[in-house]
């Protein structure tokens, strides 16, 4: 269970980098010199459709290789298969709901943090925001 999760979350992590672009678009939106804007735009856009194929790549070779995996244990183990199914369902549920859960964590910290003293506030929000780096 460790080591599945563990390769899931890299590749988690390594999705979540190839498909996510908003990154590039704001600091193409930050950057409002005039002189190479065209030249920029071009940029930007070559980075993000590199990144999407990329993305769709990785993501239809990993597809057809959890389904051929999935196909052939299923195949070989007839019997395992309402098992697989069932576990499937939770696993789907609980990632639904693990994620409710790990955002909660920091807003715990972030509520007291708008009222008490000045000091205390400043240090529970950095805390919730190191929370919120962690967690996510």
């Amino acid at each position: 269970m460790i080591y599945s999760s563990l390769i899931a979350t890299l590749l988690k992590f390594l999705l979540t980098k190839l498909a996510l672009s908003e990154g590039l678009i704001s600091d193409f939106k930050e950057n409002r010199k005039i002189d190479d804007i065209n030249k920029r735009e071009a940029s930007v856009k070559k980075n993000i459709t590199i990144k999407f194929v990329f993305y769709f790549i990785i993501s239809t070779i990993l597809l057809i290789f959890f389904w051929y995996y999935i196909s052939m244990f299923c195949a070989i183990y007839v019997n395992t298969q309402i098992h697989l199914i069932k576990d499937t369902l939770i696993s789907f549920v609980m990632s639904f709901a693990s994620p409710f859960f790990i955002y909660l964590i920091p807003g715990f910290f972030r509520i007291p943090a708008l009222g008490g003293r000045k000091i205390q506030r400043r240090y529970l929000y950095n805390f919730s925001k190191f929370l919120q780096k962690i967690l996510s």
